[in-house]
Parts: structure tokens; C-alpha cells; sequence
């Protein structure tokens, strides 16, 4: 797995706090961050260290590019916090507009991003543009296949994972906050109905609001409250190169990779669309939900019985507040990266651009995706139990996305005037007969 910048905890646990949030990835550090900023009182519980899973493992893009429609808004939000989250938090994140640009290597790929440009894009005001295949190659320089084009946002950028979600919750602690690691919370107690506090594996807080940016565990999470929501986990591989001078600095995907620069010098790969997905229990209970998705889907994913089924079916669905809960037992998910995918990345990149020819595979890694029917996120209060917020199902798409869903959560939890229009994101949306539709995206 990759070193993570290391984010010490806190030592005594506070007898009560007006907000705890359960989960120390980027959701929820970018949660703790903008309450901190209000002046709330504000306490970040974490089972195992600050953005060991999905938020250090994954590509490190922010982008506009290629969303879901009903996350534009959103991301242009976050963007803009991205923009200046070096200023504000006096951290380096890494961000950089370096521009990321999808190279189309048939008509039928240029087709899909220009249907997309035109039905999104141009509505909402993007700088995305359509590039011809002369500028896809000066944007892209020393590849050996003609590009018939492409699609391309200047703005958008990248960042590094690894270090800007320990900086972000430094300076939320700055700010105010209190962060706890290895604190895994094991549930909540309730009075008159609603939250009255959280107890954790180190000692109870009294609370009456709570945020769950839990990731993939978000969904074992509420089963325990009896509070249903249909997520499942994808296993993401991708790997980082030594650093190799190959004079291309734009962020891209093409064919069978992924590709960006790193402030070391070198490259995180990935392949461009295939991720795995492990068949376990809850593929089972939620087929429902995800077979509209799985149909148009299908192409991207490698379906797997494994080891995990098992794994997934010895954890506990219930437990007792007394009891040792499932988040002791596994303090970080990491899951094995598959070989073969990176392997058609790493022949990908090399046929297409020869100046990667001599790379070194430095590390390879994998994260374990929370992904929702739709692949849209849940960030909603819970109307079944008031005082509780979701911030969850991100679907690949969360580290861009990460500071808007800080900012829009701490707007619904104080009250205020929401940045975005949150319909979209409500938790209710898979129970009230809206049937949210999945929108594919590149």
C-alpha cells in the first residue's frame, strides 16, 4: 500500500462533542474540516489510520471531465476549494491544473466524447473542449498511433492522495478539531428517537449529530441500525513508476491505461475502464439494485469468487455495543492488486507511448471502491433517525470530489443554505421510487 503521510491521534477521548464523524478518509476529513472552520465543536473517529483505504489509493485526478451530470455542480465546487486548499489549510496537497485529456483511438471512442461534451459539457458551461487529432498529438507527444481526437479540460488537475488528506486533517486539528485513530465506533445509542451518542471501543461520547463517511464500510455500518443502503465494494489496481523523464506532463487516458505525473517524477498507472469485482453475500441481497448498472457495467468489470466471499461472510451484520465490532477486526481493507489488469496497462502504455518503454514498476497497490446503484453519492441526512448524515458511495469518483462533499454535508448538518442543489445525493432516492438511473461515464 502506499506510505501514507502519518497523522498522529489524540489522546483523551471528549465526554461529548455536537458532531462526530466516523470515517478518516477525504469525505470525512473534508466534513471535519469545514465544521472545524464554523467553530463547531467537532470530533473525527477513525478505526485505523487517517486515509489508509480507498483515499490514498486512488488516482489522484480532479476532474469535471466525463462526470455523471448530476455531480457537475458538485465537482465545480470542489475544484474551486481545491484551487486554494493549499492556502487554507498552509499544507501541500500536491494540486496542480496540469489538464487532463481523453485520447480517442477510434470513431466510435470520439463518438461517446462528443455525445457527452455536447449533452453535458456545453450546458453547464464547461471548459471541456473536443480536440482534433493534430492537437491530441501535441497534447500527447511521442505516441505511435495516430489519434482520431479527444476530449480535453485545461482546468482540470491532479493531486496526491497520500499527502493531502493527512495535511487536510492536520489542519482541521489546527482548527479546532479533535482526531482519534485507531477508535473504531461501534455504534450508537439513541433517546426519544433520535441520537444521543456514539460509543466507541475507547469510551462513549455524547452526541446528538453524527456524520458516517465511512466508505465500503458504511453499509455494515447501518445494517447494525437497521438502516438499509445498498452499496458494494470494487477493487481498483493501479501502480506507481520510478521516476522517468518521458517529457509528457498532461494527465490522460486512452486504450487500456490511465495515466498521471507525480510530484516524485513518476507516473501512477492504472488500466483506463476494468476493475474487479469480488462476488460476496451482498452481491447477492442488493441484485436487485445493482442489476441495472451490472447491464450497462458489465464490459468494466471482472467478476471474481474468491477468498472474499468468505471473508466478507465470517464479519459480523450484528452486534452488541459491548461486543468487539467488525472495524477491529479489520482496521484497513487492502486488497491484493490484480496482476493481469496491470499488466494490459502496462503493455497499453508502453505500445502507445515507446518513451515508457524502460519504466520501473515501483509499487502496485490496490483500493476497495465504494460504489451505490447508481454511482452517484449518498451525502443526506438519514430521515429515519434524526442527527444522522451520510457521506458515503463516492464510486470512484470521491477524491475529486472530496471538498465539495465536505463543504455540502457541513452545510445540511449546520443548517445552512446548501452550496448545490442536494436532491440529487439523498439517501432516500433507492426506496421512494425515484429509481435513480446510472449514467455511464468514462
Amino acid at each position: 500500500m502506499p506510505v501514507i503521510t502519518s497523522v498522529s491521534s489524540d489522546i483523551t477521548l471528549p465526554k461529548e462533542a455536537a458532531v462526530c464523524v466516523i470515517g478518516g478518509g477525504i469525505a470525512g476529513v473534508a466534513t471535519t474540516l469545514e465544521l472545524a472552520e464554523r467553530g463547531v465543536d467537532v470530533v473525527l473517529l477513525e478505526k485505523g489510520e487517517i486515509a489508509a483505504e480507498q483515499s490514498s489509493r486512488n488516482w489522484g485526478w480532479c476532474r469535471q471531465m466525463g462526470r455523471d451530470p448530476r455531480e457537475i455542480p458538485l465537482i465545480l465546487q470542489a475544484l474551486d476549494l481545491w484551487r486554494g486548499m493549499n492556502r487554507r489549510i498552509n499544507g501541500d496537497t500536491g494540486f496542480t491544473e496540469c489538464g487532463i485529456v481523453y485520447l480517442c483511438d477510434s470513431d466510435a471512442a470520439l463518438a461517446r466524447r462528443e455525445a457527452w461534451y455536447g449533452e453535458y459539457a456545453k450546458p453547464f458551461g464547461l471548459s471541456s473542449r473536443l480536440v482534433s487529432a493534430a492537437e491530441a498529438a501535441s497534447l500527447m507527444p511521442g505516441s505511435a498511433v495516430a489519434w482520431k481526437g479527444g476530449l480535453y479540460t485545461a482546468n482540470d488537475g491532479r493531486a496526491e492522495p497520500f499527502i493531502a488528506v493527512p495535511a487536510m486533517a492536520e489542519a482541521a486539528r489546527r482548527k479546532g478539531a479533535k482526531l482519534f485513530t485507531r477508535c473504531a465506533v461501534r455504534g450508537l445509542e439513541t433517546k426519544a428517537g433520535r441520537i444521543s451518542s456514539v460509543v466507541t471501543e475507547k469510551g462513549v461520547i455524547a452526541c446528538d449529530t453524527v456524520v458516517l463517511a465511512g466508505g465500503v464500510w458504511s453499509r455494515r455500518f447501518c445494517g447494525n441500525l437497521g438502516i438499509e443502503l445498498p452499496q458494494l465494494g470494487i477493487i481498483n489496481s493501479a501502480m506507481r513508476t520510478e521516476p522517468i523523464d518521458t517529457g509528457l506532463t498532461h494527465t490522460a487516458s486512452a486504450a487500456k491505461f490511465a495515466i498521471r505525473k507525480r510530484a516524485d517524477g513518476g507516473f501512477t498507472v492504472a488500466h483506463s475502464h476494468l476493475s474487479t469485482a469480488d462476488i460476496t453475500p451482498d452481491s447477492f441481497r442488493l441484485f436487485g439494485h445493482f442489476l441495472p448498472a451490472l447491464k450497462t457495467q458489465l464490459g468494466g468489470l471482472r467478476l471474481r469468487l474468491g477468498k472474499r466471499f468468505i471473508d466478507e461472510a465470517r464479519l459480523a451484520r450484528r452486534w452488541n455495543l459491548d461486543e468487539v465490532s467488525p472495524f477491529e477486526q479489520v482496521r484497513i481493507m487492502d486488497p491484493e492488486p490484480e496482476r493481469a489488469i496491470l499488466d494490459q496497462a502496462e503493455t497499453s502504455l508502453k505500445a502507445h507511448f515507446p518513451a515508457f518503454q524502460p519504466m520501473k514498476i515501483a509499487e502496485r497497490w490496490a483500493g476497495l471502491i465504494d460504489v451505490t446503484p447508481d454511482a452517484v453519492p449518498v451525502i443526506s441526512p438519514v430521515e429515519k433517525l434524526p442527527g444522522f448524515f451520510i457521506a458515503t458511495g463516492l464510486s470512484g469518483h470521491g477524491f475529486g470530489l472530496g471538498p465539495g462533499v465536505g463543504k455540502l454535508m457541513a452545510e445540511l448538518v449546520t443548517g445552512e443554505t446548501p452550496c448545490v442543489d442536494p436532491s440529487a445525493f439523498r439517501h432516500s432516492r433507492y426506496f421512494d421510487g425515484s429509481n435513480p438511473k446510472i449514467i455511464a461515464g468514462f
